[in-house]
């Protein structure tokens, strides 16, 4: 409803007063502020970049605002995740956004979805809605979110982030390019490394969710010039801005329903080929290994294969510290190789994916054997030593 019946959207008086700033800009004005009150806008995701746009959407005067999170509140998210607050940790997200969002702004309809978002249930979500919100850090979401609003025709505002890098654009709108126009095939799983792995400035999805929430104002009232066409790139270490052009694909695949995502981004083949990886691979849990530790053992080498900055926020103690990307590159083969003289191989990460890695790749280029330690150092803190800190 894009193009609501103003004369049926009545403003109260506190709502003149408290969107006063709004009624004096020419560009929105009273029109413009009813429009932002007929408006409904649904939002994948209440994370790092859920967070900022919500709350701006909310304090705009969006009159109905829909919610979709299955997630709790973790106290690694209130880093960047600025609608959650510490007495919320443990707790339900959309709940927490719901709290915040009425704080902000008590006349906006706040509708919940504490669900997983699937093919199943994405059309009949997204459908009552006039525009979606991206906030997703996944590639199956964010081709499911894309689908789902090219076959219902509703403008998609995205953005992603990672490590000190963000995007931004808005498919799906007035005959613009969509997701897969930038994505036509999704990468490997596990080429991109998640916000976990990788690290974001907190800051960052607060300037990236704060464009989507401006595109998405834009697109209501129907001012300006919206970045559908335009990937925004932004780098927060340069402090740098800039545009590539983006076209609809003239020779695309048709969308013509909802499909498997998972399947389609090659994530249960990923995991079968992990979980085969597993089953060829020693293991031993953090208890085994500090028994090992323990017991005063001298024919092994204990490999902490994460980056160097973190291996100096925690440590397992007699660990040496042999980074993946050089076990990748080649250069750190040759150093395991000096280090094991006859020895066995133990290997950890932050929470064993890395270092089941390294091991397949420290066994393909040298022969080398590995034991994996299951749960990497975050498992060690959890249930051997509680004063390693987890991050």
């Amino acid at each position: 409803m894009l193009n609501p019946n103003l004369a049926e959207v009545q403003l109260s008086k506190d709502e003149y007063e408290r969107y006063s700033r709004h009624l004096i800009l020419p560009e929105v004005g009273l029109d413009g502020q009813k429009r932002l009150k007929a408006a409904s806008v649904l939002c994948i995701g209440t994370g790092g970049l859920g967070s900022p746009l919500l709350l701006y959407l909310a304090a705009a005067g969006i009159g109905r605002i829909g919610i979709v999170d299955f997630d709790i509140v973790d106290s690694s998210n209130l880093q960047r995740q600025v609608i959650h607050g510490t007495s919320w940790v443990g707790k339900p997200k959309i709940q927490s956004a719901k709290d915040r969002i009425l704080e902000i702004n008590p006349h906006c309809q706040v509708d919940l979805y504490e669900t997983r978002l699937s093919a199943e249930n994405a059309l009949g979500i997204v459908e009552p809605y006039d525009i979606v919100v991206d906030g997703t850090d996944n590639f199956p979401t964010r081709y499911l979110v894309n689908d789902a609003c090219v076959l219902l025709n509703k403008p998609n505002v995205y953005g992603s982030i990672f490590r000190f890098e963000g995007q931004a654009t808005v498919f799906n709108y007035e005959g613009g390019p969509n997701y897969r126009d930038l994505y036509p095939e999704p990468p490997p799983p596990g080429l991109v490394p998640s916000c976990a792995e990788g690290g974001v400035l907190g800051i960052l999805p607060g300037i990236i969710g704060v464009i989507q929430a401006t595109e998405t104002v834009k697109i209501i009232l129907g001012e300006g010039q919206t970045l559908s066409g335009r990937l925004l790139l932004y780098n927060a270490l340069n402090m740098t801005f800039r545009e590539l052009k983006l076209r609809p694909n003239p020779v695309r695949p048709v969308i013509e329903k909802l499909i498997d995502y998972e399947e389609f981004c090659g994530i249960p083949q990923a995991k079968a080929a992990e979980a085969q990886q597993q089953a060829n691979m020693q293991e031993i849990t953090v208890t085994e290994l500090k028994q090992i530790l323990d017991s005063g053992a001298d024919d092994y080498v204990l490999l902490d294969v994460r980056n160097p900055n973190e291996y100096e926020i925690a440590k397992i103690p007699g660990a040496v510290l042999v980074p993946l990307p050089d076990i990748e590159n080649g250069d750190g083969v040759s150093k395991v190789k000096e280090l094991l003289n006859g020895h066995k191989l133990i290997v950890h990460c932050k929470m064993g994916g890395r270092s089941a890695k390294a091991i397949g790749i420290l066994k393909e280029k040298a022969n080398i054997e590995g034991i994996n330690v299951k749960g990497g150092i975050n498992a060690w803190s959890q249930e051997v030593d509680s004063s390693v800190p987890q991050y």
